[in-house]
């Protein structure tokens, strides 16, 4: 049986996205995933941290499905993250223990290109760099961090030397993140490398 598979998607203009669009695909190729909107579930911001809760409690893998705001994430994920993994819940050790053994996969996309995310790029910082908030909020909660899935440059066109991943190349991706997903043995599992480009990647799965 395979892992009980939570996927978030949090995109206040989810129709609109292409890059999100496209990634979602692969949210509903992994066979019994419990896929929220997160947008669409709460617009008024008013988390119900009960259900929210128990959701986590019966899952396995928790995905996380964003765009890349400001080096963080969108406005209603931190009122999530704020309302819902609470003391005695989710943390400290000993004491908040429910999502013990539970692992966390960041789906991410952002509009710069891969270059820009690294030092002398105009981001400064890698994206490993930029998400260690999250990467330590993972930790703090007692769940396994796999390492994100970074697709870059789902522009709606080429920006100057700013080149958009093409829509061929974003269902390719989403293939395979589908597949790497519904495949994933967290029991002997290697997590997913820090993507760099799309094209590294494909190699890397081909």
């Amino acid at each position: 049986m395979g892992l009980k598979t939570l996927w978030y998607v949090i995109h206040e203009s989810l129709a609109a996205s292409r890059g999100n669009q496209a990634l979602l695909a692969a949210a509903r190729a992994v066979p019994g995933a419990t896929i929220v909107d997160l947008y669409a579930e709460y617009p008024d911001f008013n988390i119900d941290v009960e259900r929210e809760q128990q959701r986590l409690r019966d899952h396995d893998l928790v995905v996380f499905q964003h765009p890349f705001y400001w080096y963080s994430t969108p406005a209603l994920l931190k009122q999530w993250q704020d309302k819902v993994l609470t003391y005695g819940f989710a943390y400290p050790p000993r004491e908040g223990s429910a999502l013990h053994g539970k692992a966390w996969l960041s789906v991410v996309t952002t509009g710069g290109p891969e270059w820009s995310y690294r030092a002398g790029g105009y981001n400064n910082f890698s994206m490993s760099e930029l998400m260690r908030p999250l990467q330590q909020t993972c930790y703090l909660c007692g769940m396994r961090w796999l390492s994100p899935f970074v697709v870059h440059g789902v522009l709606g066109g080429d920006y100057g030397p700013i080149k958009a991943t093409t829509n061929e190349e974003l269902a390719g991706l989403a293939t395979k993140l589908g597949q790497y997903v519904a495949g994933l043995d967290l029991a002997d599992a290697h997590a997913l490398e820090a993507v760099t480009t799309v094209h590294e990647l494909k190699a890397r799965w081909d």
